[in-house]
């Protein structure tokens, strides 16, 4: 008499190994957010987001001497070796990579139109306080003086009742030449992330449907987060070297005006004002590269919310109406990173064969475009 063995009992052995696998396989992927993690927080601890010239007396920027030192160089490099390695450890990594966010996914069809409100808010603040885009730089010493900034409130208004915004969009944009006449090309290099922000709404704009919900094709997604990363960056990073890397003055000043600052102090560490600029000009610099790659958003966003918060209770109301657009973009990359139809997006960047495809598109015609839309 022969016995048959259930088939339940015949696989146990296969199943466990695999259970076994995964398990190793998930305790990898864990240990590898958590110590990515734990090295970007580390460096996070600094002032990142507190932009110099919003509270010190302003200095003259250009010194390219102190950034071609010994020191910030290293950290240079090193943050660019750490945003390769953080964006090849994401390419092994599920998506979303921390799962207990996914509920934040009920947001993702209503995050232009909670973009728009942030942006919109913002530039109706800096109005009221008598700034214009951004709170270092005063209405008066803007072409055209009080009437800009009724320009600018009305541009926020309509940000923020959601109303074809495409052209509210265009409106951020014409808000550039202005400020660019008034502060120069470093000044509206350290504000493109509103201009960011525009370009995301102009691809993606809020519909006139209820809360004005958008269920974008993935490639428009893609496109509109690549302009916002691209906008975002660029700020960061032209505020880690104009503020910082090429500013060190401006930086002692703050430091000196501001001691709580210094993070390194609070734990016990002294170290020279130099070394405290030059780590905090990288950890600048290491968001805007975070931000650009887009590799795993929601490790990224919770790491830079570190700092930018930090600084809240040191500078009130002026560090968060500054911030607030800033905002916008984190919770625009955390919801979209959180859920999984969404979070492949977050990522893009446009490798060679999407350029020439759109390029191919774009030769064929508008009709052509229609038919393959």
């Amino acid at each position: 008499m022969t016995t048959t063995v259930p088939a339940t009992r015949r696989r146990t052995p296969f199943l466990r190994t695999r259970a076994l696998r995964r398990t190793r396989t998930l305790g990898r992927r864990t240990a590898a957010v958590a110590a990515l993690s734990a090295l970007t927080l580390a460096g996070g601890a600094s002032p990142a987001s507190a932009h110099e010239r919003w509270f010190a007396e302003p200095a003259d920027g250009g010194d390219w001497g102190f950034f071609f030192s010994a020191l910030p160089l290293a950290l240079t490099a090193v943050m660019v070796a750490v945003t390769v390695v953080w964006r090849l450890v994401a390419g092994r990594l599920p998506r979303p990579e921390l799962g207990f966010l996914r509920p934040l996914s009920r947001l993702t069809p209503y995050v232009p139109r909670l973009l728009a409100i942030h942006l919109g808010v913002s530039l109706l603040a800096f109005s009221v306080t008598g700034a214009f885009l951004t709170p270092s730089l005063p209405l008066e010493e803007v072409p055209g003086g009080s009437f800009a900034g009724v320009v600018q409130a009305a541009v926020g208004i309509w940000l923020v009742t959601g109303v074809r915004l495409r052209y509210a969009a265009l409106g951020v944009v014409l808000l550039g030449p202005p400020a660019l006449l008034a502060a120069g090309p470093v000044a509206l290099l350290e504000t493109a992330g509103l201009l960011g922000i525009a370009g995301f709404l102009a691809v993606l704009p809020p519909s006139d449907g209820t809360l004005g919900r958008v269920d974008p094709s993935p490639e428009r997604l893609r496109t509109a987060l690549l302009l916002l990363r691209v906008g975002v960056a660029v700020a960061l990073v032209a505020l880690a070297f104009s503020e910082k890397f090429t500013n060190p003055e401006l930086a002692r000043n703050t430091l000196h005006e501001y001691p709580q600052l210094d993070v390194f102090a609070l734990v016990g560490l002294s170290v020279s004002p130099d070394v405290f600029i030059a780590v905090a000009g990288a950890v600048e610099l290491l968001f805007g590269l975070l931000v650009l790659s887009g590799a795993m958003p929601q490790v990224a966003v919770l790491v830079a919310m570190v700092p930018f918060n930090a600084t809240l209770l040191l500078f009130g109301t002026t560090e968060v109406v500054g911030h607030l657009p800033v905002y916008g973009v984190f919770l625009a990359l955390l919801v979209y990173g959180s859920d999984p139809r969404t979070a492949a997006q977050v990522s893009w960047i446009p490798s060679r064969s999407d350029v020439e495809s759109a390029r191919t598109l774009r030769g064929r015609g508008p009709a052509s475009r229609e038919v393959v839309a």
